[in-house]
């Protein structure tokens, strides 16, 4: 049977009709994407994005024609993920009778899908469970062995596990405690199992998943056939449904997973899914080649996840660790020759046998611990030497230092970075920085295999970002020393590392290039946002430009907010500019400040619901805060969003939408902006004070800029403002969500209002400018009023 026609797609589309814009981004995409090329599309909210983007990746694999085999779509927001789980059981649910449900899967990390993570058991947790997961694997491998034979097989170590429940419950007590996740119970006690151990030596343990994958896995290899459930009919396999299938019977989640993507449909993941070196090599590499289809979503986060993907570091205490496994592969022969120690001689021959195979020489381990102890001294002697001259009396006010950024070189003249230098001064050279990777990797595993831990090393990847520190150029890298504010007790009380902890930072300023040639893996696909305009400079800093250069196809759709123009109100506030040198620092009165706290409290009076407020920082949203409460400004209680972790951010949303009408203030550049489902009447009005450009002071602020400047012809328009105007736009977006929703959206700045020399009116696609026109600070009361009283009379 041809599940394809002409128009397919139709029947794929999860409603009963597309709306237009649906229907056109549909079919561009299908088309550019058949002539190997990309379409970018800004749609405004209810434009129906994820619908149409998995429509047409869809249709194109179930095409007979179409050499397309998958659809992997990439998302920064978990909310964003959901929406796409959601209309594709939508899809799913609207199929014809006779056509197999679009499998699909969606991809998270091992501390949700391992059972004994999930359910804190046998050892493992979510701050363990990456190395102990590898050292488990490692131990069930082991004791498998090869085709030379281990100490048992596979089947064995299962039925051991097995075993150890069944003789549980053969002692007649039914309150067997089984491992349970998921809703399913596994075969398996809760505590890790152990093989060979006796009254006078410790067993070895391992992972009765694992081992029986291993056991499942066939000669040849192939990982799917080791899947013990049919996963090509059951449309989407969420991680609840991944964990509840494959731990019920027994095997790994984590490599379920790994067997099953590169067989269904439709894969949902993150962009470190696709852009992660690490985690393409060593997981998802099957899904990054023409035959995918790929939907990045939320495109206008790209450029900066991706820069923090390929960018690298390594802090001080990956060295300090790095500096003790290297000791420890050299001592045991540094021993043995000197007859220090006879019983070293198992551990000597291990290390010069895989230094051996590895055709790495032991003077090569030398000179890298050496290095790594020098690079230590020189760090801890410049952050010194920086605290002394910047900080005075700092041993005595650890508690009052902060973040700081100590640059390499001059961020806004490109040359070869100080370590660099005192590198080649202290006689190291390209030796030990071109095999330092190899060198870290193979002490890795000579420990792996001598030492019973689980534990991550620290010297591959101290090896590795060595290598890339010397290898990378110094136009579109900047290197530079950072300190972050932690506590260590264990540190020398006048130490600054009690204070700090330190890192080593190789930033690629200039990720187009990255993002352009993972995108030209790919068979083709859709880049996707509400906010991408301007158009050109999206295509310029992701590397499309280069791609068209290469035959590539670039599409381009546009489509404003389709929902009643009637029910909101869009207001654009000519007053004085939100600039640090119109403000002044928190606290200052003056005419800016004022007139922004004024803007904030007519809406925030006006409105009849729920108010946001964004600020460029949490710095001034603790000001406007202060401000609109303070004299009983409005009559609404007003929260205050400040920088905090995941669970206090979640506190403070049930807050606001709980209850009375509230205001709440935040920072644009936060996490309640952007991603954030206010729906229904959860949202009555936003106000954005200033545009969020980030400090222009931070050297690596100025190195990028410095590095867009040399690449792109303007770097404070591309790197700086173009982003900062999509973050705004990004928590204006959040009012208006659906057909029935009325709200008023509030830019509040004279460089949204007008052109000036730096305005940033042009940034806004067409249709947002013909809607957010330039209002006067004495006519915005008589706007509000009039858009509330008129819906107010609707009702």
């Amino acid at each position: 049977m041809s599940e394809a026609t002409d128009e397919a797609w139709r029947s794929v589309f999860g409603h009963d009709e597309p709306y237009p814009e649906q229907a056109d981004g549909i079919e561009a995409a299908r088309a550019v994407a058949a002539d190997d090329g990309f379409l970018t599309l800004e749609g405004a909210c209810g434009t129906g994005k994820t619908m149409l983007a998995l429509t047409a990746g869809i249709d194109l694999v179930r095409d007979p024609d179409s050499d397309f085999e998958r659809v992997l779509v990439l998302t920064s927001v978990k909310q964003q993920l959901r929406q796409f789980e959601a209309d594709l059981r939508t899809i799913n649910e609207g199929l014809p009778d006779d056509w197999r449900p679009v499998s699909g899967m969606t991809l998270v990390g091992k501390a949700d899908v391992c059972p004994y993570a999930r359910e804190n058991r046998g050892g493992v947790d979510t701050t363990n469970v990456y190395e102990r997961c590898e050292g488990l694997r490692e131990r069930t491998r082991n004791l498998v062995g090869d085709a030379d034979g281990g100490e048992t097989t596979a089947g064995a170590l299962v039925e051991q596990a097995r075993r150890a429940q069944t003789g549980f419950a053969d002692t007649g007590d039914d309150g067997v405690d089984y491992l349970e996740t998921a809703g399913e119970p596994t075969p398996y006690l809760p505590e890790m199992p152990e093989h060979g151990g006796s009254a006078t030596r410790d067993g070895v343990e391992f992972c009765p998943f694992y081992a029986r994958y291993l056991d499942d896995l066939p000669e040849d290899g192939d990982a799917a056939e080791a899947v013990p459930f049919d996963f090509t009919d059951r449309g989407l396999i969420d991680a609840e449904e991944l964990v509840r299938l494959s731990a019920g019977h027994g095997t790994c989640p984590h490599s379920m997973m790994g067997a099953i993507l590169p067989q269904v449909e439709v894969v949902v993941g993150n962009y470190y899914h696709a852009f992660d070196p690490t985690t393409v090599g060593g997981f998802t590499g099957a899904l990054v080649d023409d035959s995918t289809f790929v939907v990045c979503d939320e495109a206008h986060m790209l450029e900066p996840r991706v820069r923090d993907l390929v960018s690298d570091g390594v802090a001080d205490a990956s060295l300090r660790d790095a500096e003790n496994e290297l000791t420890r592969v050299i001592q045991p022969v540094q021993f043995e020759d000197s007859g220090k120690r006879a019983q070293g001689t198992t551990d000597a021959d291990l290390v010069r046998g895989e230094l051996a195979d590895a055709e790495v020489s032991l003077d090569e381990v030398q000179l890298l611990r050496e290095f790594v102890v020098d690079l230590r001294e020189e760090l801890d002697r410049r952050v010194t030497e920086f605290l002394d001259a910047e900080r005075v009396g700092w041993r005595e006010n650890l508690t009052d230092l902060d973040d700081e950024e100590l640059p390499l070189r001059d961020p806004e003249a490109p040359a070869v970075d100080e370590i660099t230098e005192w590198a080649r001064d202290a006689g190291y050279g390209e030796d030990v920085w071109a095999r330092a990777e190899q060198v870290g990797a193979v002490v890795a595993r000579i420990l792996d295999e001598a030492e019973d831990e689980d534990r991550q090393r620290a010297a591959p990847g101290v090896g590795r970002t060595l290598n890339a520190w010397y290898r990378c150029d110094h136009e579109s890298y900047f290197r530079e020393l950072e300190l972050d504010r932690t506590w260590d007790e264990t540190a020398p009380p006048d130490s600054w590392r009690r204070a700090y902890s330190a890192r080593l930072a190789l930033h690629n300023c200039v990720p187009a290039d990255a993002i352009g040639e993972r995108l030209a893996d790919f068979g083709g696909g859709v880049l996707m946002s509400a906010t991408l305009a301007p158009l050109d400079v999206f295509r310029e800093v992701t590397g499309l430009n280069y791609l068209e250069s290469e035959g590539r196809p670039v599409e381009e759709r546009t489509y404003g907010l389709g929902f009643p123009e009637g029910n909101r109100a869009s207001f654009a506030l000519d007053v004085p500019k939100f600039t640090f040198s119109n403000r002044g620092p928190p606290g200052e009165d003056n005419e800016t400040r004022r007139a922004h706290v004024d803007a904030a409290a007519e809406v925030a009076s006006t409105t009849p619901g729920n108010v946001l407020v964004g600020m460029p920082s949490y710095g001034e949203a603790e000001w406007m805060a202060g401000e609109l409460d303070a004299d009983a400004r409005v009559d609404k209680p007003v929260l205050l969003d400040e920088s905090s972790d995941d669970t206090a951010t979640e506190s403070l949303k049930a807050d606001f939408f709980a209850g009375d009408a509230k205001v709440l203030v935040t920072s644009i550049r936060g996490t309640l902006t952007e991603g954030v489902d206010y729906e229904g009447d959860r949202l009555a009005a936003a106000v954005v004070c200033g545009v969020p450009i980030i400090n222009t002071s931070s050297p690596r602020t100025r190195a990028v800029k410095t590095a867009y400047d040399r690449e792109f012809g303007d770097g404070f328009e591309t790197a700086l403002t173009v982003p900062a105007v999509r973050k705004a736009r990004q928590a204006i977006g959040r009012v208006i969500r659906g057909t029935d929703e009325v709200g008023v959206r509030c830019l509040v700045d004279a460089r949204y209002a007008r052109e000036s020399w730096n305005g940033v009116r042009e940034y806004l696609p067409e249709y947002e400018r013909d809607e957010f026109r330039p209002v006067s600070a004495d006519m915005l009361r008589f706007g509000l009023e009039r858009f509330w009283e008129r819906h107010a009379d609707a009702e």
